[in-house]
């Protein structure tokens, strides 16, 4: 979508289109009939556009609480953060009296950052800008935010005490995975730096640690739901640590732990599977000290221990039977058990899930399920038969460990 075809469709032709097309209920697998019939009445350009808007807004539901409203480009759309991250990283600039969002894209992140500051946003890509600023219109947000279609480079820069920015990470559709080839790139935003100190970067949440290592910055993991979302790169004042796990809903956070160290074992009681943040933060060792457990193997992030500690920053098992690896010991120990469906989760095994699945013929009742761990222990191929503990801890209690910062977010 161009200029010209996102002013048509805010026109009043093109906001009776826009209706007509998510009234409709698009299904992307069945299209052709629903736009067809907005052919014939508004014009294959205008269909179309609406068509594409109606079926982004179904699909940015997930993300955004108004997005019936909002206007979204497709690659700024697989690209933005959530509502409930952008909220949350929103809160670290809630101290300054301006903020620039620099490479703004539709606005999610702006509009998170307006509803604590006073926030400017800059986007080169003149469509994205358009949409940023009719998405803060819609939102009510008009006043407390603004947007310049510019390029950062080139304009000059709004007077802020404090920058954001999320580099496109997407070429043609493919995914870009060194900070080196971001728009911008990562060494392009450190420079700025020299200018607002205060920075935030939000990277890929599988960013390699030595493409980063040795920044004076914080660098935290977010999971949302257990899956890991995202990482950010804080600087300045923003920064209040090292590393930092940080796991929605909730804020729940967790920072290194001076001195934590912990050995390995075999498998005890419980076996803890950490939350993809805790892991990607390297924080297995602070989180297994306040478990009061032990790794399995220095190399693996599984943890075990013959007690059971509430937490919100792994998901416990209680082990059935633990046994070295061997496929027809882990069979028998399932059809003793009557079991006859399984997770089969690994680290550090180089076994493929679904053929390793499909050989135990498990032969008892569906009903009856069990997870299936293949994992080291010292060094040894080790297998866990565990069931999942349908935790009653408290998610909305936040659990923190703290290194040299008092400060959680």
């Amino acid at each position: 979508m161009d200029c010209e075809a996102f002013a048509d469709l805010l026109s009043s032709r093109g906001q009776q289109a826009l209706q007509a097309a998510m009234a409709a209920g698009l299904q992307e697998k069945n299209l052709l009939p629903d736009l067809e019939r907005l052919r014939k009445e508004y014009g294959s350009a205008l269909a179309r556009s609406a068509v594409e808007m109606a079926l982004l807004r179904t699909r940015a539901a997930a993300k955004f609480s108004r997005a019936r409203e909002m206007y979204f480009t497709r690659d700024a759309l697989e690209q933005a953060s959530g509502e409930r991250i952008s909220s949350h990283r929103a809160q670290r600039f809630a101290e300054h009296a301006s903020v620039g969002d620099f490479g703004c894209g539709i606005g999610g992140d702006l509009m998170a950052l307006a509803a604590r500051t006073k926030a400017t946003g800059i986007e080169r890509d003149a469509v994205r800008a358009a949409m940023a600023a009719e998405n803060l219109r819609v939102c009510g947000l008009i006043g407390h935010a603004s947007v310049q279609a510019a390029d950062v480079a080139q304009c000059e820069w709004p007077d802020v005490g404090a920058l954001w920015c999320d580099p496109a990470r997407r070429e043609n559709g493919r995914r870009i995975f060194s900070v080196r080839k971001y728009q911008p790139a990562l060494p392009t935003v450190l420079e700025w730096q020299r200018r607002v100190p205060n920075l935030g970067v939000k990277l890929s949440p599988g960013v390699q640690r030595r493409e980063i290592a040795g920044l004076p910055a914080e660098v935290e993991f977010i999971s949302e739901g257990g899956g890991l979302k995202e990482a950010v790169l804080w600087f300045g004042a923003l920064r209040t640590t090292d590393s930092r796990a940080t796991l929605l809903p909730g804020a729940h956070t967790l920072t290194a732990m001076l001195g934590a160290s912990v050995g390995t074992g075999s498998l005890l009681r419980y076996l803890y599977e950490p939350d993809p943040a805790v892991m990607r933060a390297g924080l297995v060792q602070t989180l297994a000290v306040m478990l009061d457990a032990r790794k399995l193997d220095e190399d693996i992030a599984y943890l075990t221990s013959d007690s059971l500690r509430q937490t919100v920053f792994a998901r416990a098992y209680e082990v059935d039977d633990a046994l070295p690896f061997s496929l027809k010991a882990i069979r028998a120990r399932l059809r003793e058990r009557g079991v006859g469906s399984v997770v089969v989760k690994k680290r550090g095994s180089p076994l493929d899930v679904d053929e390793f699945t499909k050989a135990l013929r498990l032969s008892g009742s569906p009903e009856v399920e069990r997870t299936v761990f293949l994992t080291h222990v010292e060094g040894r191929p080790w297998a866990a038969i565990a069931r999942p503990i349908n935790s009653a801890f408290n998610m909305d209690q936040t659990a923190e460990a703290h290194s040299d910062s008092q400060n959680s977010f």
